[in-house]
């Protein structure tokens, strides 16, 4: 296949290398430690949640640990070992699609599915958003949702969209999922307990809230696909596409027989995929067993799609090959929030942030925890340790001021989602990002427009919930 030579008129500066970026974010946080003061607030066990919260009446600040350059170095090993059960979980992802890339079979009954909804590729745009969506809404999906990444970029590739559409058709509606967040027991379970309401009360508003994010965010991507379909050059990604994925796109054109071996891998394939949702929403599966799921796919789709032992061998490791840029990205991400940890930095940041929400008027108070939370999920991704640190402090303001404490948990979850796709500390994007080949600052461009629009309908609901009492509490 010849690929299409670079318009020199549309050719744009080098991109900063995805590690540079993150190595710079990294070395930012170790020069924060010198600046911010460190602080700590008491922890203890809290009986009717059964776990650890802080008690936001006893911060204090203690003698500065600021970052020491060994530090500085040690933390890509330790952020690696802290996320290595996503690094782990993507090393086999990585390697599974080798196998059954090495069958043929996925690329094949890709395009056969591909060549027949020609002129309607628009329609997967909706029906995949939806899907994605009610996994974050409901299951509290995300990290799973890497493994969705490979297939979706082949797609959209072929169909004329880009690797920016990709990742969007996944993780912006994951996004609107966490901020919906319906059944979400990552954050609003968690989030719930701490705070002593009934788990995944206040359900109603929550459900209009996520058909109102969803749909904002697949008329964004439509909209953006219909522009750059009659007009390929105005993708943000064109020239890295160009550059890095064409071999992703498949000739509709002349697609090889669809053998008996290759439709038995393409139902095994779909079988692993059936099985992970059900254990998910059944068995409460997470990361080891979705990747034993995925490991056994690949070896048994191997075996059926007639592939030697050593076969099975060579294009796994190959597999996971490709993934080693995503995990050192997300070695990094975590890199960054453990030396903010480890200086006792991020409970001074937590105190400062909450100090500015008290100055507030009662009537905006529900708005500055939202706009609280969006800001300190950078520092703490994480939507169930977010809930622990921040909550009894959001509960206590909540019971001074004009708002319910589920109004609170509103503005908690909300907080928590949208900078999930934004910031650099969010390792699962950056992961997307490296496997699509995309910069980090081309997403930031495409999700932006977006990213407002997210923060215009979480101002109107929070309004809404602090003018109704939005309850109970």
């Amino acid at each position: 296949m010849n690929r299409p030579k670079k318009d020199k008129s549309t050719k744009s500066k080098k991109a900063l290398n995805p590690l540079l970026l993150m190595a710079i974010v990294v070395c930012l946080c170790a020069v924060v430690t010198y600046i911010v003061p460190a602080g700590q607030y008491e922890i203890s066990y809290n009986e009717a949640v059964g776990k650890d919260v802080i008690d936001p009446d006893s911060f204090m600040f203690i003698e500065r640990t600021p970052v020491t350059p060994f530090q500085l170095l040690q933390s890509l090993t330790l952020g690696m070992q802290k996320g290595a059960y996503v690094i782990c979980f993507l090393l086999i992802i990585g390697g599974m699609f080798g196998i059954l890339n090495g069958t043929g079979a996925l690329n094949v009954g890709i395009a056969n599915i591909l060549k027949n909804i020609q002129g309607k590729e628009f329609l997967m745009i909706p029906i995949l958003m939806i899907f994605f969506g009610c996994g974050s809404a409901f299951c509290g999906n995300f990290e799973e949702f890497l493994v969705f990444v490979p297939l979706i970029l082949a797609c959209s590739i072929t169909v004329g969209f880009d690797s920016l559409t990709a990742v969007g058709i996944i993780f912006m509606s994951a996004a609107a999922g966490y901020g919906g967040g319906i059944t979400n027991p990552f954050t609003v379970g968690a989030a719930q307990e701490i705070a002593g309401l009934p788990r995944f009360s206040g359900m109603n508003l929550r459900i209009i809230l996520f058909i109102v994010l969803e749909l904002a965010s697949i008329i964004y991507v439509l909209s953006y696909t219909r522009l750059i379909k009659k007009n390929p050059k105005l993708s943000i990604s064109y020239d890295y596409d160009l550059e890095h994925n064409q071999d992703k796109k498949i000739n509709l054109d002349n697609i090889p027989e669809f053998t008996l071996r290759q439709l038995f891998v393409v139902v095994i394939f779909v079988i692993g995929i059936i099985y992970s949702v059900w254990g998910i929403i059944k068995m409460d599966y997470y990361i080891d067993e979705l990747a034993a799921i995925f490991l056994a796919v690949g070896i048994i789709g191997g075996v059926v799609g007639g592939l030697k032992p050593a076969e099975i061998c060579d294009k796994f490791v190959k597999g996971c090959g490709d993934m080693l840029l995503p995990g050192i990205m997300i070695g990094l991400a975590n890199a960054a929030v453990l030396l903010l940890q480890n200086a006792n930095v991020m409970d001074t940041i937590l105190h400062a942030l909450a100090g500015v929400l008290t100055e507030l008027p009662n009537t905006l108070m529900a708005c500055g925890m939202f706009l609280f939370h969006l800001i300190f999920n950078v520092a703490v991704p994480s939507g169930s340790a977010q809930a622990n640190i921040t909550m009894p402090l959001m509960t206590v303001l909540a019971d001074s001021s004009a708002i319910t404490r589920q109004t609170a948990v509103l503005a908690y979850q909300l907080g928590d989602s949208f900078t999930n796709v934004l910031a650099p500390t969010g390792g699962e994007i950056l992961a997307a990002l490296a496997i699509c080949r995309v910069p980090f600052s081309k997403w930031v461009k495409f999700l932006l427009p977006l990213f407002i629009i997210w923060c215009v309908i979480a101002l109107v609901f929070l309004v809404y919930a602090t003018q109704t009492g939005y309850g109970p509490l």
